[in-house]
């Protein structure tokens, strides 16, 4: 039986979550249509545009994405902490960017902006409200709805048709550890030269790593090396809730990603790079089967991925008596 998503979600094990939804019977809404010849390409850029307005809005970071033809990919960083240290001020005016509002909480604004007064009941139930948006601002379904309705409403009014867009309710998967946000977040980089759409990275058009390389290639300085739009690569870090970006190296990323997709293009598992190695050792990576994991990590992963002892702590976390995998122990030494 299906769980409600608050029910696979558990913040307490992992800030980060893979969620891929896709277009209803899997039809190319986003691509070339076949049946009347025209490219939708145009929908992947607003898929794109309404991921990084609201990364803005939400208290939710973007590690990596890919929009695809039927459906896309994103790696998510929920900030609960960064969202509880929001003022109600604050609260308001982000939910506001997305939504009309409420009649009690425009009253509190008003007199929080001009200094007037309020009942106290008018001030409870108006702050009520307010709790309910800030615990909102870091709920997955919530961001992911907003994307899905925005895309829908525009694609459909641009087709004169009414009906779904989407498949159904999104698929999400717990990242546990650092080993498998790294697998997961190069599977998704590299969708494009895994589907032959592109050879390179570089050229992976509408992706996460396109944009970081382009960023790179136009920085004057390093402090414009990085998007401001997606997380930071930081450095090695031990896994922590309260990371404050992605805990790899930038270059060593870029040439991991590098390195797997030309292995990945040529279908044969090449010789691993000196400069390579050392990543794998660091995060405990087992290299024979490192390119079969990113060629297909939601088939070795179902509702979370990460080593055994994660996968264990996280199944009794969210009062599951097990956890759906297929082949755990490949990604892990």
């Amino acid at each position: 039986m299906t769980r409600a998503r608050k029910e696979q979600v558990c913040l307490d094990e992992t800030p980060y979550y893979h969620c891929i939804c896709r277009c209803v019977r899997r039809a190319f809404l986003c691509g070339d249509d076949k049946f009347t010849g025209k490219n939708l390409d145009h929908r992947k850029q607003w898929l794109v545009d309404k991921i990084h307005q609201l990364a803005g809005v939400f208290s939710i970071d973007i590690c990596a994405y890919a929009i695809m033809s039927n459906h896309y990919h994103l790696v998510l960083k929920v900030d609960r902490a960064g969202a509880n240290q929001l003022s109600d001020f604050d609260v308001v005016i982000r939910w506001k960017e997305l939504f009309r509002g409420h009649v009690m909480v425009d009253r509190w604004l008003s007199a929080h902006i001009s200094g007037g007064s309020i009942t106290q009941a008018e001030k409870d139930k108006a702050r009520e409200i307010i709790d309910e948006w800030r615990l909102r601002l870091f709920d997955i379904g919530w961001f992911m709805r907003c994307i899905n309705e925005s895309v829908a409403v525009k694609a459909n009014k641009e087709d004169d048709c009414k009906g779904r867009f989407w498949e159904g309710r999104f698929k999400s998967q717990a990242l546990l550890d650092e080993t498998a946000l790294l697998a997961c977040m190069a599977y998704v980089d590299l969708n494009p030269i895994r589907a032959a759409i592109c050879q390179t990275p570089e050229e992976s058009d509408f992706t996460s790593i396109q944009q970081r390389l382009m960023c790179l290639a136009k920085a004057v300085d390093e402090t414009q090396s990085q998007p401001a739009n997606l997380l930071p690569f930081i450095d090695y870090q031990a896994h922590s809730k309260v990371q404050l970006g992605l805990p790899f190296k930038l270059l060593d990323y870029f040439a991991l990603v590098e390195w797997t997709g030309r292995c990945l293009r040529a279908d044969k598992r090449g010789a691993i790079p000196e400069h390579i190695r050392p990543i794998f050792e660091r995060f405990n990576v087992n290299e024979a089967d490192w390119l079969a994991v990113v060629r297909e990590f939601n088939r070795h992963f179902i509702n979370a991925a990460g080593s055994p002892e994660n996968m264990v702590r996280w199944a009794i976390s969210i009062e599951r008596k097990w956890c759906a995998t297929h082949q755990t122990l490949r990604l892990y030494q």
